[in-house]
């Protein structure tokens, strides 16, 4: 039988996994860069990816997939989280997010990460335990969860961080395997 300080030796020995978590947007694309250490969770970056609403779709598409491709080679993540589309009741909105997430989706592609996508209800259930949560009640948990003294803004990059925190619980749960 082992002991539970063996166990936890074992744990601690995990390799650190990066996770990059996005929240796709043509205006500005979230992002939030995490390790997972064990059972720990460490914020190492978050933000947002801008882009100007005169400027052409081709321009600002190319912005943030320049953007992500970067802060892919900087922080070299093993696995990538990306928000699912979900309905919006404006059609146009829907196919700028479409846009802005299929250059994610490319950037990902193009760098040989592993992808896993969450929908909001996922990632309300992996934070809150409450599929209804509001928007407020994610971030709070963000906070609390990455061990913040404020609730991460813009919220785009609250949002991109509330996903990588869905990926890491998916990955501790055995849910998500790891590219070793």
């Amino acid at each position: 039988m082992r002991k539970f300080s063996e166990k936890k030796q074992e744990m601690s020995n995990k390799k650190p996994v990066v996770i990059l978590g996005i929240d796709p947007g043509l205006a500005d694309t979230g992002f939030g860069v995490i390790i997972k250490k064990g059972s720990q969770l460490q914020v190492l970056d978050y933000g947002n990816i801008k882009t100007k609403a005169k400027t052409d779709y081709q321009i600002r598409l190319k912005q943030i997939y320049r953007g992500l491709d970067k802060l892919i080679k900087k922080y070299q993540p093993e696995i990538v989280g990306v928000e699912k589309l979900f309905f919006a009741k404006n059609a146009k909105t829907a196919l700028a997010v479409g846009q802005a997430r299929g250059v994610a989706l490319l950037a990902i592609g193009k760098n040989q990460l592993t992808l896993h996508e969450f929908t909001p209800l996922q990632v309300k259930l992996a934070l809150t335990a409450y599929g209804q949560a509001s928007k407020k009640q994610v971030q709070q948990m963000v906070k609390v969860i990455l061990g913040l003294k404020e609730i991460p803004k813009p919220d785009d990059a609250a949002d991109a961080l509330a996903v990588a925190i869905c990926c890491a619980h998916s990955v501790a749960a055995g849910d998500l395997k790891v590219k070793s």
